[in-house]
């Protein structure tokens, strides 16, 4: 019986990986049809949205029926509910990507971005990519250290989304309301895409030590 737990929890951690992967992978497309205006990439990453939803649900499936069938008790029953926590920050993940595709498809023909932000939008998207392959990682390898790691790729996410935020803010803005709109969501799409990659590597940390660590934790580390 213990082998058989220990084999889907495996399996489900490598399907895990695999969404947390394919989350970074639609982030990264999202971007090149943001940056670009390129209208088939965002219908691209709009079509597979359908896959990653079929993964989501297999996932629970999965992981509710270890909670059901297998019954798992202190350290077991932890992996089982860091799993179910960590489906549903893999989901938001590849949420976020379909929306920022979404903004793309809808300002089309017309670039959603004024030129003056590109550089930011590019800059976010690559430390979005990098934290997806982090998380897939992280939940493939079970390594505290590198879980502990994405928090520093968030730092900068977060430095990046407040400099955005005070170009809006200044006077000299000159792109209109709707522009200004477009570009608080989508800040916020890669924020929150960050936000969550560092909450599956927190939760790679409780999974380990049994210990939820708190933002100064992963900070100091």
């Amino acid at each position: 019986m213990r082998v058989i737990y220990n084999e889907q929890m495996a399996d489900l951690a490598n399907l895990l990986g695999e969404m947390a992967g394919l989350a970074g992978q639609a982030m990264e497309q999202a971007t090149q049809s943001l940056l670009q205006a390129d209208l088939a990439l965002a219908e691209q990453v709009i079509g597979e949205q359908d896959r990653i939803s079929v993964m989501i649900a297999e996932a629970e499936e999965r992981a509710f029926a270890l909670l059901a069938l297998q019954a798992p008790v202190a350290g077991d029953l932890r992996q089982v509910v860091s799993a179910i926590q960590i489906v549903n920050d893999v989901n938001r993940m590849g949420t976020l990507a379909l929306h920022v595709a979404k903004v793309t498809r809808r300002r089309h023909p017309n670039h959603a971005l004024p030129e003056a932000v590109n550089g930011y939008f590019a800059e976010m998207g690559r430390i979005a990519v990098n934290m997806g392959a982090g998380a897939k990682e992280v939940l493939e390898t079970r390594d505290p250290e590198r879980a502990a790691q994405l928090n520093q790729d968030d730092e900068a996410m977060d430095d990046l989304h407040r400099h955005l935020f005070t170009l809006l803010m200044d006077r000299e803005w000159k792109y209109g309301v709707a522009s200004a709109v477009d570009v608080t969501l989508l800040g916020r799409y890669y924020e929150r895409f960050a936000d969550h990659a560092v909450e599956i590597g927190r939760r790679v940390i409780f999974l380990v030590t049994g210990v939820l660590p708190t933002d100064e934790d992963i900070e100091t580390s």
